[in-house]
């Protein structure tokens, strides 16, 4: 008897990523911080891990997948689904993307708006409107309010009062995380999350966008 056998789809580098990136979001983590939860390199799961320096794909480890589906408290089943996923329908769903990345050239439009490439996603409980955006933190310059792997929801379209939390990046690329002093038609007063460090003016002419801090993952 001549078996048929049943033609199956051969999986492909970017799904099994994507997957391990929904498996983060699931879990309310970035990438890495998924990595550090499953005891990995926090660096393991980052997009810069994911090809060669000379252009080759490399593919997450069994025991890489494995450890981050027990940190996740996910079935080998569940992965699958998220595999075969295709991201669109997931809800609570954010562009994310590393805080040290986010002054490159191309991330953001003149609005303030995520573009270009090297975002991901994370599903965050509150989203209050299409152009909310995540960054991670990277680094300790923000402790003791922000750590290292933290995750903060920020948008651009909300209204900002004295004393919100800001991101501001200026026009020559350089992200600040502070707290509105004051805020007029000229200038921009900001207060350091450091107490220690000295308030710091921005000449309004020099700011390309400001957005509210609406929550952080701490």
């Amino acid at each position: 008897m001549v078996r048929q056998a049943k033609a199956q789809r051969m999986l492909t580098h970017d799904q099994i990523w994507a997957a391990l990136d929904r498996l983060a979001a699931r879990a309310g983590l970035s990438p890495s911080g998924l990595a550090k939860r499953a005891g990995l390199d926090p660096t393991t799961f980052n997009r810069s891990k994911r090809v060669t320096a000379d252009g080759r794909e490399r593919w997450p480890s069994t025991e890489s997948i494995a450890k981050a589906l027990a940190a996740a408290d996910a079935s080998i089943d569940s992965f699958a689904k998220l595999i075969e996923d295709d991201g669109v329908s997931g809800r609570g769903s954010v562009p994310l993307l590393g805080f040290a990345q986010a002054g490159m050239s191309g991330a953001f439009d003149e609005a303030g708006r995520p573009s270009g490439r090297g975002w991901t996603e994370i599903a965050l409980p509150i989203a209050e409107d299409g152009q909310v955006f995540a960054l991670e933190i990277s680094g300790a310059a923000l402790t003791p309010v922000y750590r290292d792997g933290d995750i903060v929801l920020v948008s651009p379209a909300a209204p900002i009062r004295k004393g919100d939390r800001v991101v501001v990046r200026s026009k020559a690329g350089e992200m600040t995380v502070a707290t509105l002093k004051r805020r007029t038609a000229k200038v921009l007063e900001l207060r350091p999350l450091d107490a220690t460090r000295a308030e710091c003016t921005m000449a309004a002419g020099d700011v390309a966008w400001i957005a509210r801090i609406l929550w952080a993952s701490q």
